[in-house]
């Protein structure tokens, strides 16, 4: 019974650390998200063509700003596994360096996006949207040095197991976004001009480096992070630490980007399917995207969890943190998969009142509900897996799952009789499922190995 006890115990302080982890990046993700919302609603009340350049910017930037934030985000385990080793003094010379590279990609990243108008001709996009959508994407790429730089301090952060910082950070800009967003479209204020739709890329922008700067400051003046002196020189860059955060940092982002463009890919298959197949398919991915929130957040205090006891050398408990994780993100996944279903109509009605389109996105939600468990494994075990700087076969698994099986299963259930008469958006959607539960069969067998393998390596003490 005393092991019982001692067990349900350990289960219980790990399950408080990783909540007390989890839950200010949850909010950050949240915040996040409302900015982007905040963003479309504000540009649609000035008219469709600010509203469709704010989209179709969007669908250009974010895909864009995940594959530079996945690259990025190395920084995390990296220290994680220094501060678990007690090696707090090597942290400063990494995170300098990751600024540096933070300062190339986003550099490179607003260059990009600077330079996409041959992208926006190559989709056949409306003459009369690709100026609005360039000054809107112009005007986001100004923020995105400032995005990778603030990217690269709140993986410090996480690193350290300290997330409440760029949670607070992201609440103001937030709050920050909805005035700035008002002076940029309609303008009127500091003599500045009224610039509709492109207005909200300049509010981005400044929110981007309002929170870099913010977090910079908090960094700098708070006394917890004093022994770790981010800040305390300036360095070269040194080519072989940046390139072991290249060959971490790139299968993550090019797995990030993978799973991102696969939706978009989806979208564009769903766009000839009329408008109330899109709307329904919207409603659908926006609600299992704010649901996606919660096990997001979970894989990447796991990450910290799991980096941190691999730092202290203890096998055991990195292992046992990933048990803790897996099993908290199986439980919320069954008990949001049950309350998705029991009101997934009362969902779609605060969508539209249309009765079309909620019948659309109540029969997709079903399956949003149905790739609860599949999502909640493969997302803990990916963040798992980079707390034990295993980024390459995760990488690889989600190009195979998303685009290999996903994809060419829902395009022939969806559109093509080849397994009976199609289905149409909710043939793609069984293609998500098949797609999600491959990865996760896939990243659980790739996690055990990995921590065997790993336990293989330690002395027989460990």
């Amino acid at each position: 019974m005393s092991s019982q006890r001692a067990t349900a115990q350990r289960v219980r302080v790990e399950f408080l650390a990783l909540i007390a982890l989890a839950w200010p990046i949850l909010i950050t993700q949240l915040s996040h998200t409302a900015m982007g919302f905040v963003d479309t609603l504000m540009a649609g009340r000035v008219g469709a063509r600010d509203l469709a350049a704010v989209a179709l910017g969007n669908s250009v930037w974010i895909p864009v700003f995940l594959l530079m934030n996945g690259v990025l985000m190395a920084t995390t385990p990296k220290v994680a596994h220094l501060v678990g080793a007690g090696r707090l003094g090597a942290t400063g010379p990494l995170v300098r360096q990751a600024l540096w590279l933070a300062l190339a990609l986003g550099a490179l990243a607003a260059a990009v996006l600077a330079s996409a108008q041959p992208l926006l001709e190559v989709m056949r996009i409306d003459p009369e949207l690709i100026a609005p959508t360039m000054g809107y994407l112009q005007a986001v790429a100004f923020g995105f040095p400032a995005a990778a730089l603030f990217q690269v301090l709140r993986s410090f952060c996480d690193g350290l197991g300290q997330p409440r910082p760029y949670m607070v950070l992201g609440l103001l800009g937030l709050l920050l976004n909805i005035p700035a967003n008002h002076v940029f479209i309609h303008g009127g204020w500091f003599g500045l001009p009224a610039l509709g739709g492109v207005g909200c890329g300049w509010a981005t922008a400044l929110v981007m480096w309002f929170m870099l700067a913010g977090l910079a400051l908090w960094i700098a003046l708070a006394p917890r992070y004093h022994r770790y002196a981010p800040f305390a020189r300036i360095e070269r860059p040194d080519p072989a630490t940046l390139g072991a955060l290249l060959a971490l940092g790139v299968p993550i982002g090019i797995a990030v980007f993978a799973e991102a463009s696969i939706f978009a890919v989806i979208a564009l298959l769903i766009g000839g399917l009329g408008p109330v197949v899109v709307a329904g398919h919207q409603v659908a991915l926006n609600f299992s995207t704010l649901i996606f929130m919660v096990p997001l957040s979970l894989s990447m205090a796991t990450t910290v969890r799991v980096g941190q006891a691999l730092g202290r050398g203890s096998i055991r408990e990195a292992r046992f943190s990933t048990r803790v994780a897996l099993g908290t993100a199986l439980t919320l996944a069954c008990c949001s998969a049950v309350l998705i279903l029991l009101g997934r109509d009362w969902v779609a009605r605060l969508y539209t009142p249309d009765p079309a389109v909620i019948a659309v996105a109540t029969q997709l939600i079903v399956y949003a509900a149905l790739y609860q468990l599949s999502d909640a494994v493969q997302v803990t075990a990916a963040g798992a897996l980079r707390g034990y700087q295993n980024t390459r076969t995760p990488m690889v698994i989600t190009l195979i799952a998303y685009w290999a099986i996903g994809l060419p299963i829902g395009y022939s259930l969806a559109l093509t009789d080849l397994f009976g008469p199609a289905r149409g958006p909710a043939g793609l959607w069984l293609g998500l499922l098949a797609g999600l539960t491959a990865a996760a069969v896939m990243l659980g067998i790739t996690l055990v190995a990995t921590a065997r393998r790993r336990q293989r390596l330690v002395p027989a003490l460990q």
